[in-house]
């Protein structure tokens, strides 16, 4: 339990899951709780953002490629 970012989504993830575990398993203290809690919402801001950042891109190239396959349907039509 660190304060760095996990490398990839999967990764953080993956820690995210075992915090979850952790913390339901109800075997820890008070300070262990709070400290995998405050943990697990790092593991969920990280995720979250990485989710994001996946949907704009996404977002960015089904719209660069929409208006590429516009433009090849337009430049058809005016040929005949």
């Amino acid at each position: 339990m660190g304060s760095q970012e996990p490398v990839s989504f999967e990764n953080a993830l993956e820690e995210l899951e075992t915090v979850v575990e952790q913390l339901e398993g109800g075997e820890l203290t008070l300070e262990e709780s709070l400290a995998l809690y405050e943990r697990g919402i790092a593991l969920g801001d990280h995720c979250q953002k990485s989710l994001d950042a996946a949907e704009q891109k996404v977002l960015l190239l089904t719209s660069r490629n929409n208006d590429e396959v516009l433009d090849d349907y337009e430049g058809a039509d005016h040929d005949g």
